[in-house]
């Protein structure tokens, strides 16, 4: 198990450097002059190059990319162009509100998910199965956007139920965290019900019955353990989606998380907001990633050994 970690964790640090060079050095060159918008156009020349020297915009792109690289592992991503404030304080403001949100659609998809999907698995076939299935394709074929905008129009404008938008109090929370939880809970159910319907037929199942264990232990303890592969492939891959996702949820809504964030930074080409926000985005993701790697070697010891043997 300790060389499978450690082999993981290596790769998940290679891919990490590689996102960093690839973003730096993409932007960089990028047309259009972030000190020239920064300034404005009434600046001139003898300013701009002046602003550029002291901002270090004028030395090689290797070196800027070492010195950047170097100051990030320092935690330290740089000061804003656009806010002039350390990259570092700005996510850190707006992840609060997007770890928020991403955390609860998340739980809402994650339970959601698995108890809809193990119901229309236990009642394959019936009306109910068909029902939940259905609705489980609404929820994957609609837009969150557009689930989002008829959240606004049926609870908030109509009904006046929930806030329209902002985040200023937990009930802020609810519309955002459905519009964008729905599509995952729908894949989650799609999935546990498929994984769980490939269990429920095997001999186990029928011997653990036969020993007189009750009907859910033995759907939940034997049936939905060993369907959990699957369902741990599509809820992991889903949990970066989300934490990185949900910038038109954060729009609509108006909430001031990493997605709006990045928009506004991207519209003033705002260099070390974007990479601070690209590089979230990246280890959100390989986290994510890594962790799935892990849980797949704890369910399933054959995945460590294979690794193990591969080395």
């Amino acid at each position: 198990m300790r060389d499978f970690l450690i082999k993981r964790i290596l790769q998940a640090i290679g891919v990490v450097l590689c996102i960093s060079a690839i973003t730096f050095f993409v932007l960089n060159i990028v047309p259009g002059d972030p000190v020239r918008i920064m300034m404005g156009d009434m600046a001139d020349e003898t300013t701009i190059e002046q602003v550029r020297h002291s901002m270090g915009l004028d030395r090689p792109v290797p070196e800027q990319y070492i010195n950047w690289l170097t100051n990030m592992l320092h935690g330290d991503f740089g000061t804003s162009y656009s806010q002039n404030r350390p990259v570092i304080t700005l996510m850190g403001n707006a992840f609060a509100v997007t770890a928020q949100l991403a955390g609860w659609a998340y739980l809402f998809a994650l339970v959601f998910g698995l108890v809809l999907g193990v119901v229309a698995a236990v009642n394959h076939g019936r009306a109910l199965d068909r029902a939940l299935m259905a609705l489980s394709v609404f929820g994957i074929s609609a837009p969150s956007f557009w689930v989002a905008i008829i959240l606004q129009i049926v609870f908030a404008l109509t009904l006046h139920m929930f806030p329209l938008s902002g985040v200023s109090t937990p009930i802020h929370y609810v519309l955002p965290v459905l519009a964008l939880g729905v599509r995952y809970a729908a894949s989650i159910a799609r999935v546990t019900r498929t994984s769980m319907l490939e269990v429920l037929g095997q001999d186990f199942m029928r011997t653990a019955e036969a020993k007189g264990l009750g009907r859910w232990t033995v759907i939940i303890g034997h049936g939905l353990r060993n369907a959990l592969i699957p369902i741990i492939t599509i809820a992991g891959t889903q949990l970066g989606e989300i934490f990185t996702g949900s910038i038109l949820i954060e729009s609509i809504f108006s909430m001031p998380g990493m997605g709006k964030m990045l928009l506004d930074a991207i519209n003033t080409r705002d260099l070390p907001l974007i990479q601070g926000g690209v590089m979230y985005i990246a280890i959100i993701c390989v986290v994510v990633y890594l962790i799935v790697d892990i849980l797949y070697a704890v369910v399933d010891p054959r995945i460590r050994l294979g690794g193990g043997e591969e080395e």
